[in-house]
């Protein structure tokens, strides 16, 4: 079959990006911002966003962040904590400062000390959201030391997620950054209420990235790439069609000093050729024809929210990765640093 020389499609949004705050909001937030229309922010910031007037506020630093003129709306969540309270909820999701809410299983990844403990805890506050038809946004994993990393998503998944569907049937979930065939399969077994973002790097990379010659932490996140069997599970799901599946980049920039040191930074600064990045998978497993729905049409119909107005077009044409990025005050090294990706991104 012959491939196209490029392609156009609705102008997409990423549903899983954190931007960051300060110095590096500025250096970053621009590189989402030209590819996506929207993007879902997280709100796992040092101190987290866990109110109206936090998030409120963020919304007006990223917007403050941007060029001038720039045509970008971020979608704000509200960080979960043990203590939130349900009205505080309602009341900023009515008034239009947040879409959703993220639950961070405390300690679970970078920005997590404060998140929730129990979903016991908590099950007000969702029983709330259910009522009122916000959704809520998960980092599936559990976080006891004794379980072991790269099995952390699949037990969340038979320990807190089975039941928490089984008692909320309609509370609306995002399942965050999918990263094993478990998760797939739950997904696509739990009906409508239930979706999943998927990131690049998890579509193109398993755990030998991080292993295999040496530590190579600019390949570490969390969750980590798990086994091939599972990047090959997501790379089906992403390229299926399915409207439960979609993009979300994940896309988490740290200092590039940061990462190579002792203790590493988790996170995988995608966002400046997350289109360029994604479209390879699809070209690869025969399915550009559903890259549309993945990248433009889930997401918005998940969330209830209009499709965009505008396109974008992906051309066939060699596009070489820098090593390093700029992004102000300090270097990041982004995703696919150093290759040569087959696509260019056009706005």
């Amino acid at each position: 079959m012959t491939t196209p020389d490029s392609i156009t499609i609705r102008r997409p949004d990423d549903w899983h990006v954190h931007l960051r705050d300060g110095a590096l909001l500025a250096g970053v937030a621009p590189h989402t911002a030209r590819q996506f229309a929207r993007a879902i922010v997280m709100p796992n910031l040092s101190p987290p966003m866990t109110d109206v007037a936090g998030v409120s506020a963020y919304r007006e630093r990223i917007m403050a962040a941007l060029p001038a003129g720039t045509d970008f709306t971020p979608l704000m969540t509200l960080y979960l904590t043990d203590h939130t309270d349900p009205d505080e909820v309602e009341r900023g999701h009515s008034a239009g400062v947040f879409v959703a809410a993220k639950l961070y299983p405390a300690h679970a990844t970078t920005g997590s000390a404060h998140g929730v403990t129990d979903v016991a805890n908590i099950m007000p506050v969702l029983a709330r959201m259910e009522k009122i038809g916000m959704p809520l946004l998960i980092h599936g994993e559990v976080t006891d030391n004794h379980v072991d990393i790269f099995d952390r998503e699949a037990v969340f998944i038979e320990r807190t997620l089975i039941p928490l569907v089984k008692a909320l049937p309609g509370l609306r979930v995002v399942f965050e950054h999918v990263t094993t065939s478990e998760a797939v399969q739950f997904v696509e077994s739990a009906g409508a209420n239930l979706a999943a973002t998927i990131t690049p790097q998890h579509l193109h990379i398993n755990r030998n990235a991080m292993l295999v010659g040496g530590i190579r932490p600019h390949a570490y996140c969390l969750p980590v790439a798990k086994r091939e069997h599972h990047r090959l599970a997501l790379r089906k799901a992403a390229t299926s069609g399915s409207a439960q599946f979609f993009l979300g980049t994940d896309s988490a920039p740290h200092a590039k000093h940061l990462k190579e040191a002792a203790c590493g930074c988790a996170g995988i600064f995608n966002a400046p050729f997350a289109l360029e990045s994604y479209i390879r998978v699809f070209e690869e497993e025969g399915a550009l024809d559903k890259f549309e729905g993945f990248a433009s049409e889930h997401g918005p119909r998940f969330y209830r929210l209009p499709l965009n107005e505008g396109t974008v077009t992906l051309e066939r044409a060699p596009v070489t990765v820098p090593d390093e990025i700029d992004v102000g005050e300090t270097m990041v090294v982004p995703f696919h640093a150093g290759e040569t990706l087959g696509w260019r991104f056009r706005p």
